[in-house]
């Protein structure tokens, strides 16, 4: 095993869970870990507290006359459960016909330490680096980065940079060179529809007093009309049409809805009509049900009908949509159909705006170049179905783009029992560091 692949288990075999409690000194120990490495590579790095977890910041001796380049990643990583279902232990790394299996192999250890290691290899060989670098990595990501972005806009000059390079998302498949312009953005919503005062015998009462399942059930099934299209008043009026250029590329990459049908398991695929399914995952937006339920859930009968059930709803959004509009017109929509035999009580959730950048810009150039010359291939230009709101957030504190280049492959298991990441694509990382370090050196 390389020395390279030893760092990167040392770095996996911290469980950094951030949204566990018991595990807050683990996060800690992975922050001050990565502060020892950073000053062994000779990188002058700083542990930042926060109310929550701690932030990490290095970087080398800033030059003015060359580009300054923010690499963002998170050490934070998911829980583990259901711990029952991985064939390896979550918190000790093994390798396995070529992929190293742990909780946050992918998500996104295994990233953010190749940009680490790429810097690491460069200044071993030339004693310095060809542009300026600054290292932001967070404890918060999973829970949402609440204390980032007051973090960065508390110490912009910490941060004074020309572009943002993040890998914390896919590639289309392996050696496919992927680079993402553009991410969805969310908001989400739940309630609780309330009927009687307590459960009551549905035999006695039932056909005389409203059933919330019901009502939830119902009022679920009014979000979508039969060909997959959102159903609240306004919920289309800013969304921004995909371009031509994007339509015909992503019509070339692979089967899309053979990927979908292979990556989820479903027996078939469903979305808005008119459009494919790539293009549903990543450039229309969408209401999805997260949660739902209420009543008896135990075996057997019991006939009752609940006195409340709830449900759990997020939407996924695309530029120009305001979440804020978006949420508060979804609550308006299912307040108005509740009627006067239940109450609602509708509790907005955590939110972020969808993020698109121009892939033909000159730092997006860059990127390309710095793809293709790590996989010897033209890049394919995405975007992404999920969120990462930081990336936005960068946008508007700090007034730079992010360049998106993916490492992870569709079968990775991110979120899910049996994380991996590929040495393969580990190696390829540090590699591409170096690619696009030396490609923005000449931006």
């Amino acid at each position: 095993m390389s020395p390279q692949v030893e760092s990167f288990f040392e770095y996996l075999r911290f469980p950094s869970v951030s949204t566990d409690s018991t595990h807050k000194k683990n996060v800690e120990n992975c922050a001050d870990w990565l502060i020892n490495r950073f000053d062994k590579m000779g990188l002058d790095a700083t542990k930042h507290a926060t109310p929550g977890h701690p932030v990490v910041v290095a970087g080398n001796a800033v030059k003015k006359d060359r580009p300054t380049v923010m690499i963002y990643g998170h050490y934070d990583v998911q829980p583990v459960d259901p711990v029952e279902e991985w064939k390896t232990p979550p918190f000790e790394p093994t390798l396995i016909d070529g992929r190293v299996f742990c909780r946050g192999a992918t998500d996104n250890k295994g990233q953010n330490f190749a940009h680490i290691l790429g810097v690491e290899e460069t200044l071993k060989a030339d004693g310095d680096l060809p542009v300026n670098v600054i290292f932001l990595l967070e404890g918060e990501e999973e829970i949402g980065s609440p204390n980032l972005a007051p973090f960065i806009k508390a110490n912009r000059d910490l941060f004074a940079a020309d572009i943002c390079a993040v890998s914390d998302t896919g590639m289309i498949g392996p050696g496919i060179p992927t680079m993402t312009y553009g991410l969805r953005g969310i908001g989400c919503l739940e309630f609780v529809v309330k009927g009687p005062s307590l459960d009551l015998h549905s035999g006695v009462y039932g056909g005389a007093v409203a059933n919330p399942a019901q009502v939830v059930a119902r009022l679920v099934a009014s979000l979508h009309d039969e060909k997959g299209r959102v159903q609240v008043p306004g919920f289309y009026d800013k969304v921004v049409p995909l371009e031509k250029w994007e339509r015909d590329m992503w019509a070339a990459l692979p089967d899309g809805d053979a990927a979908t049908l292979a990556e989820t398991g479903s027996p078939g695929t469903w979305g808005e009509d008119g459009y494919s399914s790539l293009e549903r995952r990543w450039g229309r937006p969408t209401a999805e049900v997260n949660g739902i339920g209420g009543g008896y859930q135990g075996e057997g009968s019991k006939t009752v009908i609940p006195r409340e059930a709830m449900a759990k709803l997020s939407f996924r959004l695309v530029p120009d949509q305001d979440p804020a509009e978006i949420i508060s017109a979804a609550a308006k929509f299912l307040e108005e159909q509740i009627g006067d035999s239940c109450r609602i009580e509708l509790d907005p959730g955590h939110d972020g705006p969808a993020y698109v950048m121009d892939p033909h810009s000159k730092f997006g150039k860059a990127a390309q170049a710095a793809l293709k010359s790590t996989f010897n291939d033209d890049p394919k230009l995405i975007r992404e179905g999920g969120s990462i709101p930081i990336i936005q957030d960068i946008k508007d504190i700090l007034g730079i783009d992010t360049l998106m280049m993916g490492l992870a492959l569709p079968d990775c298991q991110i979120h899910a029992p049996n994380e991996n990441f590929t040495i393969e694509n580990f190696e390829a990382g540090i590699r591409l560091n170096q690619n696009l370090l030396r490609e923005l050196a000449k931006s």
